[in-house]
């Protein structure tokens, strides 16, 4: 088909055209910045030849004047004619360059262009999620630590289970992002470009024009390499190993896997029966269509389906690596053009959302004490056992006497009635006979059952704080 250089919306256009994403991030995928990326490598190619002896310096002068020149015009009226859209670049950049532009592109094929310059992209678009990311998990040490001792009722298999504490929910989160962190952080540092190595990888070409010069095809592409800031795999094909591509999906599909789960959560504490926490929502927000009451968690719910696009991105990215036959197949092409630009675009939204979530988070404290009271007790049972065995009782016993009292209050609960479970055992013979009512009372006070929770989330919380300075 024919390239297109004006989009309105009559015309379908991808959500994250306009949509999802920072106009940051976008820019950086956009076809300006890949074409300036192109001639970016183009111009180091050109560099490190005339250190060679295979280049002049006004050849590269001229290079270099219109390195900025992008005419994507013309540039689409040639790849209409010959339909290939790298040389349809070139062809446009060697037209600006009078001087320079028979040079252009001088013993290179395609993908010792398209692939260092997809190189400098992700690693432009890392830095940028990077950014988010760091801001976020600092606001998230914050949360940790005020709320670290904030005693709410735990949940397991989605029923009420033994105390937590708000801080120390919030430090699981942080304990992944900060992993998360930390792989994008080393994806950044390592990654790794194709070089300069030609057609099937070999360096031939670079070779035989390097003959009877000082420079090897190797010193080539360490000063090439030097140009752009990358280092390159030792051995490529006419691409670099797409197994790359692969393990960067993988990484942002494990920050997705994070704020997925948070913003899953969150969803099922802002349900009304719970009620514990809820995102924020504007005085003028619409949750509803047809129910003028709802108050939706519509932007946790945009993370946890963007999470899940990006979470099926890395089986393309997998089937691009094991589907590389030999030295090169070109049907990881279009699909590339796809995944590498909305990965990143989706997991900043991603970000970008969850960060909003965070900010403007609200816990409600009557509600949350509401729960503690009602389903906490329950678990405190078990710190009552532990004192009456203490104090000289039978713990078979004991065990049966405190069973049958939670079947009795759970029973109340159910009828809607609040829970009677620390009356009932503060007002049983077999339990007074070991321990006083007030003592009793005392150790169902399920908010001293956390353990060493608030401990725990301050370390993460502190832990946050010493990897970001």
């Amino acid at each position: 088909m024919e390239p297109e250089t004006q989009f309105t919306h009559d015309t379908f256009l991808s959500p994250f055209t306009w949509r999802y994403g920072s106009q940051e991030m976008r820019a950086l995928w956009s076809q300006v910045h890949r074409r300036l990326l192109w001639r970016r490598v183009w111009v180091a190619l050109a560099a490190v030849q005339q250190r060679a002896g295979l280049v002049t310096a006004d050849q590269l002068a001229d290079l270099q004047a219109h390195q900025d020149h992008v005419d994507l015009a013309r540039a689409a009226e040639i790849e209409a004619e010959i339909h290939h859209d790298l040389m349809a670049e070139l062809r446009t950049f060697a037209e600006q360059c009078p001087v320079g532009g028979g040079i252009l592109h001088l013993g290179a094929t395609s993908a010792d262009v398209e692939d260092n310059a997809d190189i400098l992209c992700i690693r432009e678009a890392l830095v940028l999620l990077l950014e988010r990311l760091r801001a976020l998990l600092a606001d998230l040490a914050d949360r940790i630590e005020a709320h670290a001792d904030w005693a709410c009722i735990g949940f397991t298999h989605l029923q009420p289970a033994e105390p937590t504490t708000v801080g120390y929910r919030l430090a699981v989160y942080g304990q992944d992002l900060l992993e998360d962190l930390h792989e994008l952080r080393r994806l950044h540092k390592h990654i790794l470009g194709k070089g300069i190595k030609g057609a099937v990888g070999t360096g031939a070409a670079y070779a035989q024009l390097l003959e009877g010069t000082r420079m090897t095809p190797a010193a080539l592409e360490a000063g090439v390499m030097a140009e752009l800031g990358l280092h390159a795999f030792p051995v490529a094909t006419q691409v670099y190993p797409r197994k790359q591509d692969y393990r960067l999906l993988t990484v942002l599909a494990g920050l997705a896997v994070s704020l997925y789960r948070f913003a899953f959560d969150l969803r099922f504490l802002q349900s009304p029966p719970v009620g514990e926490w809820s995102e924020p929502f504007g005085a003028q927000q619409v949750g509803s269509s047809a129910m003028p009451f709802k108050r939706n968690p519509v932007n946790a719910e945009t993370v946890d389906s963007l999470a899940r696009y990006v979470a099926a991105l890395p089986r393309v990215a997998w089937d691009n690596a094991a589907h590389s036959l030999l030295e090169r197949t070109l049907d990881d092409s279009a699909s590339r053009r796809l995944i590498l630009p909305e990965a990143f675009l989706a997991s900043e939204e991603i970000v970008h959302r969850a960060h909003h979530v965070l900010k403007g988070l609200q816990f409600h404290e009557q509600a949350t004490a509401r729960n503690l009271a009602t389903y906490g007790t329950f678990a405190a049972t078990e710190r009552l056992l532990m004192e009456l065995v203490r104090a000289g009782a039978d713990r078979q016993s004991m065990h049966e006497v405190i069973r049958q009292s939670c079947v009795a209050a759970w029973d109340r609960i159910q009828q809607g009635e609040p829970n009677p479970l620390a009356g009932l055992l503060a007002a049983d013979p077999q339990v007074l006979r070991y321990l006083p009512a007030g003592r009793v009372r005392e150790l169902l006070d399920a908010g001293g059952y956390v353990g060493d929770a608030p401990e725990r989330a301050r370390q993460v919380a502190c832990a946050i704080r010493t990897y970001l300075e």
